[in-house]
């Protein structure tokens, strides 16, 4: 979804495909002033009325974001969802601009240790943002899968009631939908006018999204879900019948005629897409995705850079599979069977709790609950992902499993942990117990956070109850094989591949069936420099490790380097290492 401010707050982690950022809107923060107190005092006021500011801009953002604003004085804000046009896109790169001069106010050699870092990284993000907003028409705002119609749902069936406010709040929201998405097609609109709409086939799967969603307004899952959360409040049967028809007639009203809207729009601009293949054919397409893969990696590698390490790292993961199965052939065949006690996703869950306690600090305390998509959003929706908690309340959390998608018990198992323990779950509540400064909490760096879900999704193949062997073949054939993916991305995109590119690059590994690169291709070109954020990020993490454990031998230990990365929090790589060499020395 749409990344309008300096921050992301995006509150879904996804364990394919993509991890969006949602619902921001950039805007002029504070008025411009002269700082007379440039201390960690006055930085600190900084950042607390910055990270209100971003908060109270986005109501979807707050609400998921703090259990309690008034704890952090945010006693009354505007429900919003936030301003989302072809004006305030264009605008991004000026408040950008305003900001960066406003932290420049501060002396950075007189801040303590934590708020050195917390610049540091502040500086950093503003850098990568202000490089993606000088390309304002190039964001990707409705896509099938991660985009703002397929994503809303979900979060407003998630969207919690702690108090009368909230629902109050929610149906305000839901009153809202049908301008929201006027606002995102005319956007989209301009789009079609600066020849940089999306091709027919993309629009095609939105606008199909859209009409499943639509289909059966009687029995929409926003209706059930509603009454449900109710429950959670203390209120009348008077009450709560009030508060269910007022639902049932903003859905009815609003949030349906938002979606045959966006259906009309979206189909009425059919045919305006001059472009059915990678950025690169654009005019400014190259120079976008540069900026894009700089902000989607959180790295400063070239984008050739990039596209060799990935190969290396690739031919390193292939020569290890091929000395494993030299000396243990029979692994080509032998079946993949988990530990006995891997029976249900709970059990699952339970387990690698338990089991990372040997390679990660031990987990905070706290409730996970598994459930599972509506049928009317699983054919669009990624086969998992999770939903983050409250900074100020992080003791229930929620993991979304797609059921359209055929699980293994291996993959089944492996996504758990990518979104659950040691993955985005963990990551969460862990930087939040360890006392992460709350606007850290909002700094977007994709792939610290997928990278990570990625690397410990690799590591889960030895707390399966495998043998060694085969777990060690299983992640690397999987690390091999995602390459494959990253390295399309970038073929696609910068280096103007085609779909003869595309089947000649994969044959060369030995997947030669045309319709499954096909489906590949078009994963690819819907969602640009997005399997980077997976593979890049977990790559960095990889040779992290790597060079920790050449450097202290048999003292390396594994929970110390997991610690110290997440008490950095979201950030570029280069001071993730810079964090984990100050704290391991």
């Amino acid at each position: 979804m749409h990344m309008k401010s300096i921050f992301k707050k995006y509150r879904i982690f996804f364990a394919a495909a993509f991890l969006l950022a949602l619902f921001f809107c950039c805007r002029t923060l504070f008025p411009a002033f002269q700082l007379q107190h440039k201390g960690s005092e006055s930085f600190n006021n900084f950042i607390s009325r910055l990270f209100a500011d971003e908060l109270t801009s986005n109501t979807m953002n707050l609400h998921f974001t703090l259990k309690d604003p008034s704890s952090i004085g945010i006693d009354s804000y505007e429900v919003t969802f936030g301003d989302f046009s072809t004006k305030s896109q264009k605008s991004s790169a000026k408040n950008l601009e305003h900001l960066q001069k406003e932290l420049s106010h501060y002396s950075y050699r007189a801040l303590d240790a934590q708020n050195k870092l917390t610049y540091k990284i502040l500086e950093d993000t503003l850098r990568r943002q202000r490089a993606l907003a000088e390309y304002p028409m190039y964001e990707e705002v409705v896509t099938p899968s991660n985009g703002v119609t397929s994503q809303l749902p979900i979060l407003l069936a998630e969207y919690p009631f702690y108090r009368k406010q909230d629902v109050d709040d929610y149906l305000t929201l839901l009153a809202q939908m049908d301008t929201y998405f006027s606002n995102i097609l005319s956007y989209e609109e301009d789009k079609a006018k600066a020849g940089l709409f999306m091709s027919d086939k993309k629009c095609m799967k939105v606008i199909e999204g859209c009409e499943i969603f639509t289909q059966h307004p009687e029995d929409n899952f926003l209706l059930s879900t509603f009454s449900n959360r109710l429950d959670t409040l203390n209120l009348s049967d008077s009450e709560k019948e009030e508060y269910i028809a007022k639902n049932k007639q903003v859905i009815v009203e609003h949030v349906i005629p938002a979606y045959s809207e966006m259906i009309s729009g979206l189909t009425k601009l059919l045919g305006c897409g001059r472009n059915d293949w990678g950025l690169c054919n654009y005019e400014d397409g190259k120079s976008y995705y540069e900026a894009l893969v700089a902000y989607n990696t959180g790295t400063d590698f070239t984008v050739d850079e990039l596209f060799q390490q990935i190969a290396d790292a690739r031919q390193d993961d292939v020569d290890i599979c091929t000395t494993i199965l030299a000396s243990n052939p029979k692994l080509a065949s032998m079946d993949i069977k988990l530990d006995n006690q891997l029976t249900d996703e709970n059990a699952m869950i339970d387990h690698l709790k338990k089991a990372i306690t040997k390679d990660f600090p031990k987990a905070c305390d706290t409730t996970c609950e598994i459930t599972h998509v509506d049928e009317s959003l699983s054919e669009y929706l990624a086969p998992a992902f999770y939903i983050t908690a409250p900074i100020d309340d992080y003791s229930t959390n929620r993991i979304y499993i797609n059921n359209a998608n055929n699980y293994t018990d291996l993959y089944y198992f492996t996504t758990l942990a990518h979104e659950g323990y040691p993955g985005h779950l963990y990551q969460t509540i862990q930087s939040y117990d360890y006392g992460l400064p709350p606007i850290r909490s909002l700094f977007n760096y994709p792939a610290y956070t997928e990278g990570w879900a990625t690397y410990v999704e690799m590591l889960a193949y030895y707390y399966a109850g495998l043998p060694k062997d085969q777990a060690s073949l299983l992640q690397h054939n999987q690390a091999a094989m995602l390459s494959l993916y990253a390295s399309s991305d970038i073929g696609i995109h910068y280096y103007g591949w085609k779909k003869a590119d595309m089947q000649k690059f994969w044959k060369n590994f030995g997947i030669d069936d045309e319709t499954a690169i096909d489906s590949i291709t078009d994963l690819v070109l819907e969602d640009p420099g997005n399997y980077l954020k997976y593979y890049v990020g977990y790559l960095q993490f990889r040779q992290l490790r790597e060079t920790c454990e050449k450097k202290y031998g048999d003292k390396f230990d594994a929970s110390a380097l997991h610690e110290a990365i997440l008490r950095t929090g979201p950030a570029p790589f280069s001071i993730v290492e810079e964090q984990v060499k100050r704290t391991l020395r």
